[in-house]
């Protein structure tokens, strides 16, 4: 045991304490700082969107397309094939409401769900 104190003691290097420069005597090179300490920028996914939505011309744009598509695609399915333009614009609606266009999407569901519905429960009938 008195072997390895005597080893701790003369031939390990000690570290710096709090406050004192860490040297590195072998190739006389002196650190910039005191302190070594790492800074970083850390982007996530929601700091990535609202960089994003501050373009207003492709935000807005991409935000209410698919919206106006599948509302375009539930009123012609009044008028033509309405169980799969409004299926499509069900689809549509669900894609622009998940994109914060939420009025459109809405407006789009609600539209191809009647047109389906009338195509299948009531033009039959008449």
């Amino acid at each position: 045991m008195d072997e390895f104190q005597d080893y701790k003691n003369n031939q390990m290097e000690k570290p710096p304490e709090h406050g004192d420069q860490a040297t590195n005597d072998a190739l006389d090179i002196q650190p910039d700082s005191t302190r070594d300490e790492e800074f970083a920028a850390e982007l996530t996914a929601e700091d990535y969107n609202t960089i994003a939505d501050q373009d207003e011309d492709t935000g807005t744009e991409t935000n209410t397309m698919y919206g106006w598509i599948g509302v375009v695609l539930s009123v012609i399915s009044f008028f033509m094939w309405p169980v799969i333009l409004g299926a499509a614009g069900i689809i549509f609606g669900f894609i622009s409401r998940g994109r914060n266009a939420d009025t459109l999407g809405n407006i789009a569901i609600g539209a191809g769900a009647v047109s389906i519905l009338i195509s299948l429960f009531i033009l039959p009938f008449v």
